[in-house]
């Protein structure tokens, strides 16, 4: 049997059938041989799909097993980003078009880590960050968690994969969706996260990184703000919990938001001052405590991913678990659905933001908002089928207004790729000559 979801084939599984319900295009991170590590149990569950499916699930590039996930630049700690190269930004710039000037972008071509080629368009230009502020909570939480165990990665371990965290008052309000499974289900079910659920920290990670959950991302925050407070005392009880965010003064839960959010930032060497998150994503969260406004540039995104790569993102542990968390094995959704990337490793988030106002003639839609139209890309994408293999880093911040931003991410994923394999051609083979 097969099952089509959104026109497209999904799940093919034997013994069992998985459905997915809800949204149409889910996204999910971390690898799929990940269930024993984390708990998360959307792993096992799309495991056993591809299994069943004769390959037909996934691409070929969201198959790698964790060993094969590694830091690429941790032998280059001191690697520092190169100087813009004007012919390679020239050539970004042609493939830009002419909404050039609507887009922030950064491309570096680590394909070669020896001799690193930088592009940029715009680097500097400040866009709201949208969803893929959610990498930076997850950078305050594991920075939170190495402050508590800080020689002890086994703690860390233990403590993500043991501590059960039940939905609160801090999800309020969400619409988007997150998969729930249990062994046995024949049905992957997709539906926001009701205040009575509960999952590990590893799951409500993959629930903020994966389908970008604005309810999880919430949770996450303040469970690293709690984290923080109580170090090795946490997890606490609900009663201690609610007690810390109703007595503390506003000012000094303000202070303890920009101490997860900002001071972990600097300790990994990167600059808040172009790469902030500043707030909870739910009503309620922003409620209980005050934060600030939100705000990146593509360097400045372009600067935490080499971070990543060399291991500096609080440390190399930390680095290498959000990595996988950002590697996408569900079904690929803008930037990354292009066909072209089938074939990669793709280490991902997005995020979008758009607003529409009156104005005679225009119909409202989906990421084509008139007044605004942020659309966020970042990507690490390692292309492991060809030769030589590609390895790139690019970021597309935009704000291209009435045009489909989803369709837009998407095609110039295919003209961004296409120029990094052109600098970098297949070997060619010696043709023997017969005479």
């Amino acid at each position: 049997m097969r099952f089509l979801r959104a026109g497209f084939p999904l799940l093919l599984v034997v013994p069992i059938l998985l459905f997915l319900v809800g949204s149409p295009t889910p996204v999910g991170a971390y690898p799929l041989d990940g269930y024993a590590d984390t708990g998360i149990v959307r792993l096992e569950a799309y495991r056993i799909a591809q299994l069943g499916s004769d390959g037909a699930v996934l691409p070929f590039g969201a198959m790698l097993a964790s060993p094969s996930i590694g830091l690429s630049l941790t032998d280059s700690p001191d690697l520092a980003i190169p100087p813009v190269d004007q012919e390679f930004s020239a050539a970004l710039v042609e493939v830009l078009g002419s909404d050039a000037g609507g887009y922030g972008v950064a491309v570096l071509d680590l394909t070669d880590p020896a001799r690193p080629v930088y592009a940029a368009h715009q680097e500097d230009r400040m866009m709201n960050p949208a969803s893929v502020g959610k990498v930076l909570v997850a950078v305050g939480f594991f920075q939170a968690l190495a402050d508590a165990y800080p020689g002890d990665l086994a703690a860390r371990q233990k403590l993500l994969f043991d501590t059960i965290v039940t939905a609160n008052s801090f999800i309020n309000r969400d619409h988007h969706e997150v998969p729930f499974w249990d062994f046995g289900d024949e049905v992957i079910e997709r539906r926001p996260i009701f205040a009575s659920d509960a999952a590990n920290l590893w799951t409500w990670l993959d629930w903020m990184l994966s389908p970008s959950s604005n309810a999880a991302g919430s949770i996450v925050l303040q469970q690293a703000m709690l984290l923080q407070h109580f170090g090795t005392a946490y997890p606490v009880g609900e009663a201690q919990a609610t007690a810390y965010f109703a007595s503390t003064p506003r000012s000094g839960l303000r202070a303890d938001l920009v101490r997860v959010l900002q001071d972990s930032l600097r300790r990994s060497g990167l600059d808040p001052g172009t790469l902030r998150q500043g707030s909870f994503f739910t009503r309620e969260g922003r409620a209980r405590v005050p934060g600030g406004k939100s705000w990146a540039s593509s360097r400045a995104w372009m600067d935490l991913l080499v971070a990543m790569e060399k291991g500096q993102l609080v440390d190399p542990w930390s680095s290498a678990q959000i990595k996988k968390l950002l590697y996408l094995t569900e079904h690929r959704i803008r930037y990354a659905s292009t066909p072209e990337l089938d074939d990669a490793a793709v280490f991902y988030k997005s995020g979008s933001l758009y607003r529409c106002r009156r104005e005679k003639g225009f119909v409202c839609r989906n990421y084509a908002g008139n007044q605004w139209n942020f659309m966020n890309s970042i990507a690490i994408v390692e292309s492991i089928r060809r030769s030589p293999q590609l390895r790139y880093a690019v970021v597309v911040n935009s704000n291209v207004l009435r045009k489909d931003a989803v369709g837009e991410h998407r095609a110039l994923a295919a003209r961004i790729h296409r120029l990094l394999e052109a600098r970098h051609p297949p070997p060619q083979v010696p043709v023997a000559i017969v005479d």
